[in-house]
C-alpha cells in the first residue's frame, strides 16, 4: 500500500482500525476490513504520506499509525 509494489499476501503486515487506532494484525485474524503493507517502516511512511491507510480502509480523517511501527521496531518482527 504505501510502496505500491506487488507481493504475495504471506509477505504483507495486515493492519485493522480497532477505536480510531491503525493496529497491526500479524496473524490476519482481527475483524473488519483489513489493508496490507510490506513490515518495514519506510513503507508505513509513504502509506502515511500518501494518506494511503483511510482511503483504503474508507474511513475519514487521519488515522494514529503508532502502533504498527512499535510493532515493526520490536526485535524478531
Amino acid at each position: 500500500m504505501g510502496c505500491r509494489e506487488r507481493a504475495a499476501k504471506s509477505e504483507l503486515l495486515r493492519v485493522v482500525v480497532e477505536a480510531g487506532v491503525l493496529t497491526p494484525d500479524p496473524a490476519g485474524r482481527l475483524p473488519g476490513r483489513g489493508a496490507s503493507v510490506h513490515p518495514v517502516p519506510w513503507c508505513v511512511d509513504l502509506a502515511e504520506k500518501r494518506r494511503a491507510f483511510p482511503r483504503a480502509l474508507r474511513l475519514a480523517g487521519p488515522l494514529d499509525v503508532t502502533p504498527v511501527r512499535d510493532f515493526l521496531l520490536q526485535p524478531g518482527c
